[in-house]
């Protein structure tokens, strides 16, 4: 039999496969950046991204920009996060509530949050609620889903089984529902705090003063493409940190699951 490896060797050997693909597209990207395919104005070297990116760090710019996109979708992921997996429990647990209620969170799912920013704007102005809603709505319909399904999932015998022996509904739902349901918990957290970050774009992009995607758009209309890329980037790295630290809160919480 093969030693399981130990969670150190583990992570080195998820590690080395994700560096070596990292390494491969910074290089690609450096050779079309030298190649003139692409007007050097248009496309940035890594370096040059690098560049911006300390600037951008150095004025300050970076981290009150980070502070304020963070803070939008952290809060409407935590009220789209509550509410959706609140939803998802009872749809996917009361056969009835799920006919009446489905259809439609059906109808609502195609609708992007990009689509409800002039409604979002008109309803509620410029300020923060508009966007923390549009991130929550968004958030809401991607957490049911998974949440809903993980608990339709749950074996009809095991909560029989618990109800035959006497055990309240309260302690069927903690001792039986919720580890039953757990991984799709995760996974809908995991799946929904990407989602915030979609939604932050759009929610930004319609009106805003700060944030990621505000600056995003300001340096596009300079065309400080450099500036865009490292912009970018710092979206992509906050989604990996975000997914990373969900995951191992998972598998610290959630250690019968496999996800």
């Amino acid at each position: 039999m093969h030693a399981t490896p130990s969670p150190p060797g583990r992570y080195r050997g998820r590690l080395g496969p994700a560096l070596g693909v990292a390494g491969a597209v910074l290089t690609l990207w450096y050779l079309l950046a030298r190649s003139g395919a692409v007007a050097p104005g248009l496309l940035p070297t890594p370096a040059q991204t690098a560049a911006a990116l300390a600037d951008s760090a150095r004025s300050g710019a970076l981290a009150a920009d980070l502070g304020a996109s963070l803070a939008r979708a952290g809060q409407g992921f935590a009220l789209g996060a509550v509410v959706g997996s609140a939803l998802g429990f009872a749809t996917g647990y009361l056969p009835r509530l799920s006919a009446a209620v489905t259809p439609l969170i059906s109808f609502l799912r195609p609708i992007p949050a990009i689509a409800l920013v002039p409604l979002a704007t008109a309803w509620f102005g410029i300020g923060e609620t508009a966007k923390r809603l549009l991130i929550a709505y968004a958030v809401l319909l991607a957490v049911w889903l998974y949440v809903h399904d993980g608990v339709s999932r749950v074996p009809v015998s095991h909560l029989r089984a618990a109800r035959s022996l006497g055990a309240p509904l309260h302690r069927r739902f903690i001792e039986v529902l919720l580890p039953a349901a757990a991984p799709a918990l995760l996974a809908a957290l995991r799946y929904g705090a990407s989602v915030a970050l979609l939604a932050l774009v759009a929610a930004e992009l319609g009106s805003a003063d700060s944030g990621l995607a505000y600056r995003l758009q300001v340096d596009g209309q300079f065309l400080r493409v450099d500036r865009m890329f490292a912009g970018l980037l710092v979206l992509g790295l906050l989604g990996v940190t975000i997914d990373l630290l969900l995951a191992a809160a998972g598998r610290r919480l959630v250690h019968w699951s496999t996800s």
